[in-house]
Order: C-alpha cells, then sequence, then structure tokens
C-alpha cells in the first residue's frame, strides 16, 4: 500500500489513487508485490539533515530512499525534499505541464524503482535508470488519466 504523508509541509496533491494503480502497475510489470510503501514529503532543512545523520553526506537532494523490502515484496520510505523538486522542475521543465506535477512523479518512481534493484551509482546505470523513469512518465501518461494528478506547495 502506498501511503503519502506531508511532514513540514503543506503539499496538494490530488490523484493519490491513481498514482498508487500506477505505481503498482510497474512494479507488477517488474515482477514485484507492493508492500508498504511511505512517500514523505518534506523541506530541504529535513532531507539535508537526514542525509547527514543517515547517510554521512552534508548536502541537499530530492530523495533519499530507505529499503525494506523482503523478496519480491516492495516496501521502504521515500524521503522527498518538496523544495528541491520545485527547483528542479523550475530547472529543467519536464515533458507536460506543470512542470512540478511531473518532477515529483519522476522522483517518486525514481525511489520506486530503486526498491525494485536499480540504481544509479555508475554513469551507465544513470542512463539505465533515467529510461526507466521515462518509460514510466510514458504509461502514466497512455494508460492512466493524468489529469486526475495535481500538485501544489509554497515552500
Amino acid at each position: 500500500m502506498l501511503h503519502f504523508i506531508d511532514n513540514d509541509v503543506k503539499s496538494r496533491l490530488k490523484g493519490k489513487a491513481e498514482i498508487k494503480r500506477w505505481i503498482n502497475s510497474i512494479l507488477g510489470d517488474r515482477g514485484y508485490v507492493p508492500g508498504e510503501i511511505n512517500v514523505i514529503l518534506c523541506p530541504d532543512e529535513f532531507i539535508l539533515d537526514l542525509n547527514k545523520n543517515s547517510l554521512g553526506h552534508d548536502y541537499y537532494t530530492d530523495i533519499i530512499t530507505f529499503d525494506y523490502c523482503e523478496g519480491n515484496v516492495v516496501s521502504g520510505d521515500l524521503y522527498i525534499s518538496l523544495d528541491t523538486v520545485k527547483a528542479n522542475s523550475e530547472t529543467y521543465r519536464q515533458m507536460f505541464s506543470p512542470a512540478l506535477k511531473c518532477e515529483l512523479l519522476r522522483v517518486i518512481v525514481h525511489g520506486v524503482l530503486h526498491l525494485s534493484g536499480e540504481d544509479d551509482v555508475t554513469p551507465y546505470k544513470q542512463k539505465k535508470m533515467r529510461s526507466a523513469e521515462n518509460a514510466a512518465l510514458k504509461l502514466l501518461v497512455s494508460e492512466f488519466d493524468i489529469d486526475k494528478i495535481s500538485v501544489g506547495y509554497k515552500g
């Protein structure tokens, strides 16, 4: 089950049921069963502290994924900085509008792909991850009702 949690932020995420169906489809196509997955939306300062204290990294990031998977059951926590996602959406201008929605969905699927065995530690694996993200976003656009999903955030 996919859960959405606001942690020290006020987001307005609509279309959670559609996102859940999309993520379940991606996991099913990869041979996995969805377990407990928490999408925790937080501000930059929270994710910086988490990055320092949990991973020993002293920098901001858009997502930190904690993997609790067992066998083919995918479970974990996806901590997502809405501040960084918003900044990235403005920088990269994603393939459909509004850009913030697309970037947030890209980051969510990025974390889910990590939980299902993908990593991005080398340039080759980064390219493979980006390809998997793009395929997931194309699936969302072609088979799910993207118009049901919206996100608002004031950081």
